[in-house]
């Protein structure tokens, strides 16, 4: 039953810990790479994130259900220790776009994972497009399937705040997806750049 693991983590049981880490490492791990496009980085915020936990398990509140959007909110702040600039990010997810490789003609299955990296690439780029709060919204209620009044909790603002953070997500990757964002800062996409984006804005439409 989470509420007893709720009370079991909140008390300091280690054993409580152990458990949190089985249920929740795989979803802290992916958020983590979602939110800094480097799979290194994502692995230390995943090991601050249980660390912060434990130092702080008292703020966990007594009553609630999974205790899953807790550990993603402190993985979201954990993140933004880790990215220093949003110019950094860029450049990580660019350099996963521009990966070449060479592959025999009768492995369709190596060319299918890398299919699978190319568009999972696509997206993280489109992702480092928006800004942080934006994409930090986008990657909570869409990857992680969090509702509004979760994703709040999470990220400790107001549910209109997640809404109007989702609802400029959403038109940032039209603009992607129409090629209309063409700012010094923001060039032209590439193909790759509006596939992912186009696949972000299938499923945050949902």
């Amino acid at each position: 039953m989470e509420s007893s693991l709720r009370a079991r983590v909140r008390a300091g049981d280690p054993t409580a810990f152990a458990e949190l880490f089985d249920r929740y490492a795989r979803s802290v791990y992916n958020h983590a790479f979602r939110l800094t496009a480097d799979w290194a980085t994502a692995e230390d915020v995943m090991a601050a994130t249980y660390l912060q936990a434990w130092r702080s398990r008292e703020r966990a509140s007594q009553e609630g259900g999974s205790l899953r959007p807790w550990l993603l909110g402190i993985a979201t702040n954990e993140a933004r220790n880790h990215v220093r600039s949003n110019r950094r990010y860029r450049a990580v997810a660019a350099a996963l776009l521009a990966r070449e490789a060479v592959l025999p003609d009768h492995a369709d299955e190596v060319v299918g994972r890398l299919d699978d990296g190319h568009r999972i690439a696509a997206a993280i780029e489109a992702l480092s497009r928006l800004r942080r709060p934006e994409r930090e919204v986008l990657t909570l209620c869409l990857w992680e399937g969090l509702d509004y009044e979760s994703a709040a909790r999470a990220l400790g603002v107001p549910v209109g705040t997640v809404r109007s953070r989702l609802s400029r997500a959403r038109a940032r990757l039209r603009q992607l997806v129409d090629g209309t964002e063409r700012t010094p800062r923001n060039p032209p996409p590439t193909a790759a750049v509006r596939d992912g984006a186009v696949a972000l804005a299938r499923e945050v439409n949902r």
